[in-house]
């Protein structure tokens, strides 16, 4: 199946903030809230701060154009825990990072997939899988690393077996955790997120 990749920016820029909020307020996933919330009342409003870019998925059903899901980009610095990567991992890594004075982290700024989710709306999500769906993200930053430079991403899930599978397929390596901020808690379960690293050179 064939998919768009249509930017909330050109979107925003073309048709305007009013028309664009009636369009993502059709959004759906009852599977994850902070998903649904970002793409309702964050998005447009993170674009205009130049925090994240997000970008909307979109594909042919029934001879119109549906949004099947979204992603959302950012750069983040973080750090990463060394004893949680393999060897490889840390050679890799460490062309592109700082030890911090501990010795024991990473202090490193890496493209982030700061959300990520499909669109649950007349089951339109089962018209893209989540392997593809996070490719399209993945392929979207190494457009960008193309130019900047660079080769690696991470994403930040809850700690639920189902989606540490899911990014662990797709090539993700756990290395650490986040406490969860005091907004973020009553749309996530758990009080932290894990955070995954992916070497999108491979």
């Amino acid at each position: 199946m064939a998919y768009n990749i249509i930017s909330l920016k050109d979107m925003y820029e073309a048709i305007g903030e009013e028309k664009t909020k009636e369009i993502l307020s059709k959004f759906e996933c009852n599977i994850n809230k902070d998903v649904e919330y970002f793409i309702k009342e964050k998005a447009i409003q993170f674009l205009k701060m130049r925090i994240s870019t997000t970008f909307l998925v979109s594909t042919s059903y029934k001879e119109k154009e549906v949004i099947v899901g979204y992603f959302s980009l950012t750069n983040k610095t973080t750090k990463i825990k060394k004893s949680l990567l393999s060897n490889s991992l840390k050679k890799r890594i460490s062309r592109f990072a700082e030890p911090l004075s501990t010795d024991k982290y990473f202090f490193i700024s890496l493209p982030l997939i700061g959300q990520l989710g499909k669109n649950y709306a007349n089951n339109y999500n089962s018209l893209i899988k989540g392997d593809d769906l996070l490719k399209l993200a993945c392929d979207k930053i190494k457009e960008a690393q193309n130019i900047l430079g660079g080769k690696f991403a991470f994403i930040e899930c809850e700690d639920k077996e189902k989606l540490k599978e899911f990014y662990e397929s797709n090539g993700f390596v756990c290395f650490g955790k986040r406490n969860l901020e005091k907004d973020e808690r009553d749309k996530n379960d758990g009080q932290y997120l894990l955070q995954m690293l992916c070497d999108l050179s491979k």
